[in-house]
């Protein structure tokens, strides 16, 4: 059986691992992906990002995202508990930014955004507004994404450090 600290480090190595998984994937759709399909005609953008959307939830994906998002869960639980150990704050605010950042973004913003869109008609006029509305909006959701799981996955590097000090 493994003593508390191994276990502590051993999850937080995993779930430093997945933060920066995800910071990669953000990273990539504010810098490239996005932009990309605003540079299409409102429809086929539309489409295209409907193709990504449902492409993007397999579960290799899903184990990383949420994975990440459990181990984070389990990494806050244990940082109060273990309060006194070296790092326990960065280990808890980096668990932190990872669940806000990335899953709670996600769920609050980007995926009622991605429902919208797969909601909308790619030929009525009223939906390049509308594709117009979400190449912004959730692009400046995935920067707050992207930034948090950049943070999460530092501070749980540093909180790691520290743990073997």
């Amino acid at each position: 059986m493994i003593n508390m600290e191994t276990f502590r480090l051993i999850v937080s190595f995993f779930a430093a691992t997945g933060a920066g998984l995800m910071a990669g994937i953000f990273f990539i759709f504010s810098n490239t992906i996005m932009r990309s399909l605003g540079k299409l005609p409102p429809a086929d953008g539309m489409a295209a990002m409907r193709s990504v959307n449902s492409t993007i939830v397999n579960p290799f994906f899903l184990l990383i995202f949420l994975g990440t998002g459990f181990l984070c869960a389990a990494l806050v639980i244990v940082s109060i508990t273990k309060w006194d150990s070296p790092g326990s704050a960065l280990l808890l605010a980096g668990a932190a930014a990872y669940l806000l950042g990335s899953i709670l973004v996600t769920m609050v913003f980007n995926v009622p955004m991605n429902n919208a869109l797969e909601a909308a008609s790619l030929n009525d006029p009223s939906s390049i507004s509308l594709w117009q509305d979400y190449l912004a909006r959730w692009t400046m959701w995935n920067h707050v994404r992207t930034g948090l799981s950049i943070v999460s996955t530092a501070l749980v590097i540093v909180s790691i450090w520290l743990q073997k000090e």
